[in-house]
């Protein structure tokens, strides 16, 4: 299909529907854990096929496991049953270790388990696009690095960060690629590291690595969503723009009226109820007021889609996520 005008389209209905990043909290519909999930591609595509039939979601978005590419790399990964991997420590600590850095082949660790899980997902789901979640270059350098030397890097050694930025995008466009020949309909590249940066540094250390990303991979049927739930997202947003994706996510620390004023017309933007304070520690009342009230701030933005700001977390009541739903359903109603 052709993702691009298919989501020019949603986004032009008078009745729209919402892309939440919403995956972890399905281990609840086909009762297991996310420590099994993460590791076996039958259970993912399990997993958002039982969520898909329950939520009249735009589409499938996989589960935002943003360890799966440094854990490639030799970063250590903490697996914590009822939690989301994470990265424990770096992997690079100087130039010549950036060097000897080497790039994985795809499908290597459990990047094979997710590409495999995606495959059998899109097989599965028949009735709406399914899009990959994978890390953003920055981000990922992020990990190998440690985030708090990435950022102190992009002064005392940037050299250094672009050996390994170089590196990690490699490895990306491969990743990807593979997602797209598996079928799939896009990614959502999640670069919440680089919403830490200036202008400026965003400019050299995350924009011209994710645009090559989404000039390798991006075409009419396949496309890259961004998403970004750093603070500086609003000051870094020419930047943002500059990587070409196809549609941009923002998370909730920024203002979606405030990102939206911010953007040409024409591109389309998705966020920003809060994951934690509203799907996972909201009431059904709380989360349909704020969902309410932000579809009523943004109503008169064509190009505005609603979501979550940032992926869902798996504790996240799915009473909430049905509320969250309902009152987009609510609200489109009476328009």
């Amino acid at each position: 299909m052709n993702v691009k005008q298919w989501l020019a389209e949603k986004a032009s209905e008078r009745q729209k529907k919402s892309m939440p990043i919403l995956s972890f909290p399905g281990v609840e519909l086909i009762e297991t854990t996310v420590g099994a999930l993460v590791k076996d591609a039958a259970l993912q595509a399990k997993l958002l096929k039982a969520v898909a039939d329950r939520t009249p979601s735009l589409a499938a978005v996989s589960p935002m496991d943003l360890s799966v590419e440094a854990e490639c790399f030799g970063a250590p990964v903490l697996f914590e049953e009822g939690e989301i991997p994470t990265v424990t420590g770096a992997v690079v600590t100087s130039i010549e270790e950036a060097e000897n850095l080497r790039v994985p082949s795809v499908g290597e660790c459990r990047t094979g388990v997710c590409i495999e899980g995606m495959k059998l997902a899109k097989q599965q789901i028949t009735d709406r696009p399914v899009f990959a979640g994978v890390i953003g270059s920055y981000s990922l350098a992020g990990r190998l690095l440690d985030v708090t030397e990435a950022l102190v890097y992009c002064y005392t050694d940037p050299d250094l960060l672009h050996v390994v930025l170089e590196k990690a995008t490699d490895f990306l466009v491969e990743y990807i690629r593979a997602f797209k020949n598996a079928g799939l309909d896009g990614v959502v590249i999640a670069e919440p590291l680089a919403g830490l940066l200036s202008l400026e540094l965003a400019e050299e250390f995350s924009e011209p690595y994710i645009r090559r990303i989404v000039e390798e991979v991006q075409s009419d049927d396949f496309i890259v969503i961004y998403h970004n739930c750093g603070d500086t997202a609003l000051q870094i947003m020419p930047s943002i723009l500059n990587t070409g994706a196809a549609a941009y996510h923002f998370g909730n620390a920024v203002k979606m009226i405030d990102v939206l004023k911010a953007v040409p017309s024409n591109c389309i933007v998705m966020g920003n109820i809060d994951p934690a304070g509203e799907f996972k520690n909201g009431t059904p009342e709380s989360i349909r007021a704020a969902t309410l009230a932000l579809l009523e701030e943004c109503a008169s933005y064509p190009n505005f889609l609603i979501s979550s700001g940032c992926d869902i977390p798996p504790q996240a009541k799915w009473e909430n996520i049905d509320a969250y739903y309902a009152a987009i359903a609510e609200f489109y109603a009476e328009k």
